[in-house]
């Protein structure tokens, strides 16, 4: 239990007086079943009989639980950090957030360190744990295009056809998504190789023009991480413009997105036109939260050997070149995306929720209020400051 000690709900119990965010609309004077660790389902709040033990949430919003699928870490650590101290500091922190699961992200790093990561990732996650619920890893690299490399170590970059993907696909079992440059020598046999393997193959660090991306989509791609952040767009060669990742992700159907939504990584404008282009059913919002989440303004961190900065709500190349990751998680996300971007509250819960549990296969267990589903859910204050946080039906976080 992570913040104040509180009495645990047995059986079978009764969220009430919340607004209810549901997938399409949110619900006043409706009550949340819960039943072991699972939703019971949602009914008229005087339907609920007066034996069942019910649970006053003063108004605050009730919503699905949630689920960052791409995250490398807050409070001075990443999930590159193969430790228990690491991943427990991690997973802490989000349930303070009102972040129930995380996909743990992996930086480039040299590939044994890689294999170390993943294999703690795989012990990690088959055991109960006090916060947030790690469902797996997204191994980000290291095949990335040089030109594209972001704030990733360009030393421990390479290309799918050296061998290395053998050693890493060999951990697949905990792995949920991989993203690299489609158009790298390799990249299509990767792209087939993960989704034979039930991995999401995504795109990202990418020079690639259009046509590689639909070449790749052929052989199975189906997901963009961090729109605009380290990928091509047009370019011109002669008279001739060529459209590059950016505008395939915008346009083909067959693909999801993320956006980071700090505000800084994204201007308004470009997240309201991902929006636009997506809509909320295939766009996700992404922390792409490193170790400096968390810390004040001007805390250094480190990811792997390459030293950071924190300044306003993101991570920074020390002589500020590049952003690297933001230091902003995602229930801070969901007020920018609603009195910024001006989407509804409804569809940015269903970004930070259902849409990313659709992304990974998990949408039958997680991401929504619904009957059947894991009783994953998160308590906030207007301000999205969580009041609770649920974890199977067990709270995991109270003020």
């Amino acid at each position: 239990m992570i913040g104040k000690e509180i009495k645990q709900p047995r059986g079978r119990f009764a969220l009430v007086n919340g607004r209810v965010i549901l997938p399409q609309e949110v619900v006043t004077d409706q009550a949340v079943i819960i039943e072991g660790e699972k939703i019971a389902g949602v009914v008229r709040a005087g339907a609920v009989s007066d034996d069942l033990e019910k649970i006053d949430v003063g108004g605050r919003y009730i919503t699905p639980g949630l689920i960052d699928i791409h995250q490398h870490g807050a409070v001075g650590h990443t999930f590159n950090e193969p430790t228990a101290e690491a991943f427990a500091a991690i997973t802490a922190e989000n349930a303070r957030r009102g972040v129930t699961s995380v996909v743990a992200t992996i930086a480039t790093a040299p590939i044994p360190d890689l294999v170390q990561s993943l294999e703690f990732c795989r012990q990690w996650v088959q055991e109960p744990r006090a916060g947030a619920q790690i469902l797996g890893a997204h191994q980000e690299g290291p095949y990335f295009n040089l030109a594209q490399k972001g704030a990733q170590d360009p030393k421990n970059i390479r290309t799918p056809d050296d061998g290395t993907p053998d050693i890493l696909l060999e951990h697949h079992g905990v792995m949920r998504i991989m993203s690299y440059a489609p158009e790298l020598p390799g990249a299509l046999e990767l792209t087939a190789r993960l989704t034979k393997l039930g991995i999401v193959p995504a795109a990202g660090h990418s020079s690639a023009k259009d046509e590689q991306v639909l070449a790749a989509m052929k052989a199975g791609l189906r997901h963009v991480i961090h729109l605009w952040s380290s990928q091509s767009t047009t370019i011109r060669e002669g008279p001739w413009r060529k459209p590059g990742l950016l505008e395939a992700a915008l346009t083909f159907e067959g693909l999801t997105g993320e956006i980071i939504s700090d505000n800084k990584h994204l201007p308004p404008t470009l997240m309201k036109l991902a929006y636009k282009c997506l809509g909320p059913d295939r766009l996700c919002v992404v922390s792409d939260a490193i170790s400096g989440a968390g810390l004040p303004d001007g805390a250094h961190f480190y990811m792997g050997n390459m030293e950071y900065e924190v300044r306003e709500g993101v991570g920074m190349l020390l002589d500020y070149t590049a952003f690297a990751g933001s230091t902003t998680l995602l229930n801070q996300m969901v007020s920018i995306l609603t009195e910024k971007v001006g989407i509804p509250l409804v569809e940015v819960i269903r970004m930070a929720s259902l849409t990313p549990a659709r992304v990974i296969s998990l949408d039958r267990r997680k991401g929504s209020i619904a009957a059947g589903k894991d009783a994953d859910l998160a308590i906030f204050n207007d301000d999205f400051t969580a009041w609770r946080t649920m974890i199977g039906g067990w709270w995991v976080y109270a003020v």
